[in-house]
């Protein structure tokens, strides 16, 4: 039997085994934050579409008021919405509000805090410069241009750009589907009574809510037990649900009571491999059941958030066409006390940050790393990443690091 692959070549091989982009549908813009592009997005419009001004005062020309104080003439308002349509010749000025259209002939605005107005004129106090507080046609984009990629994902930034490019639908990737499968008699579902010998499961729920802030939907298949019959009734669900990723937690080891390959194995499955050298997480499963991307995570809670977090976050974002779905989100960071040397599994160790704006975070491992701990996992902020066979390590010295505080997309 082969020993364990390592992180990267688990990652390399589950989104080598994709079958690609899932589907493409076309939304309205209001429905599609958070949602993947499936195209790129052009601007149908130029924007601003006018000259317009960046401040309330007068429109002027500029070299009308070169030698101050000069008095103009008002000829006009222009609001937004409600633009001022004929020229300005010399000697005149329009009065005009933030966002509105400069008229025909003007050069420059005249901010009203440097002007004095009275019974239909208007006197500059100081000059202004040709172009001053004027925005040309087109200084956010053009007509044609190109705002957004394929692959990027609508937060209420690239939302808003979408839409002031007037686009009221945007084709975008359908949500990858993914079953989320607990397994263990042990088990049983927050909130319902447990007996002496159970245990809450709460796996499920910390992959859901990966897989759903990933851009996936997620289906809950519940918690089967510890048989082949049950475990191979609720795979026929995930058929049923036309799973994209099948994401089964516990039970993909090799124990009398780790059945979960088992029943995978007798339903069709293509095991692409079963271990991977990491801690937390070494029982890692992957194969191909039909259709369906299978992901075995290993059954202790921290084991199956940290393995969610390196493999199933990003399947989906391949799934839904990111270019940079396998990118590695790890950052650089400084040892807050020495480290001893590591075995041939790399390691991710819940760790505390002290951060600063002026230097790199320094990073302080938690003395209590066993991977049933969702304790220390709820308080880390950040996972110390120890390649295998690292060398022993002193304070200060440079390592990296991956954090939980930020958002994985």
């Amino acid at each position: 039997m082969s020993g364990p692959i390592s992180v990267a070549e688990a990652l390399r091989r589950i989104l080598a085994g994709l079958p690609g982009p899932v589907t493409a549908e076309a939304v309205a813009i209001a429905e599609a934050a958070g949602r993947t592009l499936a195209e790129a997005v052009c601007a149908t419009r130029t924007q601003p579409p006018f000259p317009a001004s960046a401040m309330d005062g007068y429109a002027v020309r500029a070299e009308d008021i070169a030698l101050c104080p000069a008095t103009l003439r008002v000829i006009g308002t222009s609001a937004a919405g409600h633009g001022f349509t004929g020229p300005l010749g010399v000697g005149e000025a329009v009065r005009i509000f933030t966002g509105a259209p400069v008229p025909e002939g003007a050069d420059a605005i005249l901010i009203q805090e440097n002007a004095e107005a009275a019974d239909g004129m208007v006197t500059a106090r100081e000059p202004v410069a040709a172009g001053r507080f004027v925005r040309p046609s087109g200084l956010d984009f053009r007509e044609g241009d190109a705002l957004l990629h394929a692959g990027d994902t609508l937060d209420a930034r690239r939302t808003a750009l979408a839409a002031a490019a007037g686009h009221g639908r945007l084709s975008v990737r359908r949500r990858p589907r993914v079953a989320i499968l607990a397994t263990g008699d042990e088990l049983v579902r927050p909130g319902d009574p447990a007996r002496w010998d159970q245990i809450v499961a709460s796996n499920a729920l910390a992959v859901a809510a990966l897989a759903r802030e990933a851009g996936a939907e997620t289906i809950d298949l519940g918690i089967a037990g510890d048989s082949l019959e049950a475990l191979e009734a609720a795979l026929l669900h995930a058929a049923e649900a036309r799973a994209d990723i099948l994401v089964t937690l516990g039970g993909a080891s090799v124990g009398d009571h780790d059945l979960v390959q088992s029943a995978l194995t007798r339903q069709g499955l293509e095991l692409g491999f079963w271990r991977v050298a990491l801690r937390p997480g070494k029982p890692l499963m992957h194969g191909r059941l039909g259709a369906t991307t299978v992901i075995g995570l290993p059954g202790n809670p921290v084991s199956s958030i940290v393995c969610g977090l390196l493999f199933v976050v990003p399947a989906i974002r391949a799934l839904l066409g990111d270019p940079h779905a396998g990118k590695d989100r790890s950052e650089p960071a400084c040892l807050g006390h020495d480290m001893p040397a590591n075995d041939g599994r790399q390691d991710y160790l819940r760790a505390r940050l002290d951060t600063a704006p002026d230097r790199l975070p320094i990073v302080f491992p938690e003395n209590r790393q066993d991977s049933s701990m969702l304790s220390v996992l709820g308080h880390a902020e950040a996972l110390l990443i120890r390649p295998p066979y690292a060398e022993a390590a002193k304070a200060g010295d440079l390592c990296r690091i991956l954090r939980l505080d930020r958002r994985i997309l």
